[in-house]
Parts: C-alpha cells; sequence; structure tokens
C-alpha cells in the first residue's frame, strides 16, 4: 500500500463521523494504545468498545485541519455534543504498517467532568 498517514488519519476519524465501527476496526493495530484526559484504554477491543460509547454520545464530528509525516499524524477535529456543546479536540497519532498504533486525545474534559457531577445530583 502506499497511503499516508495522512489519509489514513482522515479515513479513520471520516469514519467516526459516519458512525461506522467496523471501517474504524479496521485502521487499528492490535496493540493501539488510545489516551485521553478521561481514561487510558489499551488494545483493539478495548479501544473499539471506547469508540463504540463515544459514538453513541455525540451528534456530530467535523474535521478541521490535517497534518502528517511518515509516521505520524495529527487531526483538529470538533465533535458537537448534546447538552454539551461543541468540543475542539485534537489527536495526536503514531503507525504501525499503516495502522493506528497510538492515539493521545486534548481536549477540555471540564464540561464531561460538570455533567458526570449533574448526573449523580440529578440536577
Amino acid at each position: 500500500m502506499n497511503t499516508t498517514t495522512i489519509d489514513i488519519a482522515e479515513a479513520y476519524y471520516t469514519a467516526m463521523s459516519q458512525k461506522d465501527l467496523p471501517k474504524i476496526e479496521k485502521y487499528l493495530h492490535p496493540d493501539v494504545v488510545l489516551l485521553s484526559p478521561l481514561a487510558e484504554v489499551v488494545g483493539k477491543e478495548s479501544v473499539t468498545t471506547s469508540i463504540k460509547n463515544f459514538m453513541a454520545f455525540f451528534e456530530s464530528l467535523e474535521i478541521k485541519l490535517k497534518f502528517g509525516s511518515e509516521d505520524h499524524a495529527t487531526v483538529v477535529y470538533e465533535v458537537n455534543f448534546p447538552k454539551i456543546g461543541k468540543v475542539r479536540s485534537v489527536a495526536l497519532m503514531s503507525f504501525k504498517k499503516e495502522l493506528i498504533s497510538h492515539v493521545e486525545l486534548f481536549y477540555d474534559a471540564r464540561p464531561f467532568e460538570q455533567k458526570k457531577a449533574d448526573i449523580f445530583t440529578q440536577k
């Protein structure tokens, strides 16, 4: 294959925006690691479960910017959540054999922490 990391990253997040889990899975390395402000998940099955839960929660995802190098890509995107609104995010991605092996997410987790607190206090 002659696919660039940018192509793979874009296809991965496009599939996520379409909530197409089977397509997302084909881009993940078996030992993929997902780091975020709220969790650390290791392994394709666990990461796939996390993505499935994430996709059930958001309304839309829009890629704003993407760039990369031979083994890395960065995607800047915006996710719209009901009752939270838009969350701007950045994903730093690493690749092994044209599969996503590591994703580190950066976003403001405060709206999610507040929503979780509201659920437990029944606001």
